[in-house]
């Protein structure tokens, strides 16, 4: 990873408390950010607070108990940040429903649509489209007033926007790839921009996948250097770009791992 210092910046990061959102926030504390941990599972965030105590030097975290689908939540959530940290900078939208669990066939809820459980389907899209503009909503303003800052929407590969049986998460997740364009159209001027980032395919960080030796899982940190930069001034101008964890080359500076790792926004081609 780079030596891109994040000293003085304030993150917010949803899902924090497993998986690609951990892993992220130990990568942001570690460069010198201070976290905000977001997640419902109060235990697992502590755990994580820890962890960064641990590793990153002690008040760098804050675990703060958040259902991003009830707006006080969200409003608790920033104001928890201003009151510890004096503000926030940087919102990572990383929370989603699970798509394996509980309640939930073995093999995840990869079904034919006509198949699906509409409880699964109607949670998955409260809490991955209604629950990222509801924290979205809240953070926007503040950013503005500051005049500077980011919000990162975690996405999916072209695949999962597309293949069959992967409704309602493809479907989610391509809602926020709309999404992405046009907060970033909308925040165009204000120092705030809006970008997308994925890991570039299946990340071993379910503990209920079943085993599949064909399937290649790319390690959990494969977004941490591209969040770091994200996250920093020299993305600065950077907006409605969709990038992408695994074609981050480590060996290049951090201007040109980042274009090399951006592609055109899935829902924007020629001639549209």
């Amino acid at each position: 990873m780079s030596d891109i210092d994040l000293d003085g910046t304030v993150v917010t990061m949803t899902g924090a408390s497993v998986g690609l959102g951990r892993a992220m926030s130990l990568a942001l504390a570690a460069a010198g950010a201070r976290v905000v941990l977001a997640a419902p599972e109060a235990d697992l965030l502590e755990g994580v607070a820890a962890e960064i105590d641990a590793k990153a030097g002690r008040g760098r975290a804050l675990a703060v108990r958040t259902d991003i689908t009830v707006r006080g939540d969200c409003d608790r959530l920033l104001a928890e940040s201003i009151r510890r940290f004096g503000r926030l900078d940087v919102l990572v939208n990383n929370a989603r429903r699970p798509v394996r669990g509980p309640g939930i066939p073995p093999a995840g809820n990869f079904l034919p649509f006509w198949e699906s459980n509409p409880d699964i389907w109607q949670e998955s899209v409260h809490v991955n489209v209604n629950g990222t503009f509801l924290m979205s909503h809240v953070v926007a303003p503040h950013l503005i007033r500051n005049g500077w800052g980011r919000i990162v929407n975690i996405n999916t590969s072209l695949g999962g926007l597309s293949q069959g049986r992967n409704s309602p998460y493809g479907v989610t997740k391509a809602a926020l790839e709309s999404a992405t364009l046009i907060w970033a159209a909308d925040l165009a001027g204000t120092g705030v921009t809006v970008n997308s980032l994925l890991p570039g395919g299946a990340c071993d960080t379910d503990p209920n996948r079943p085993p599949d030796p064909k399937l290649k899982l790319w390690p959990v940190d494969i977004m941490n250097s591209a969040i770091v930069w994200l996250a920093s001034k020299l993305s600065d101008g950077k907006t409605g770009g969709r990038y992408i964890g695994r074609l981050w080359d480590e060996s290049l500076p951090p201007g040109a791992a980042a274009a090399g790792a951006m592609t055109p926004p899935a829902l924007r081609t020629a001639g549209d």
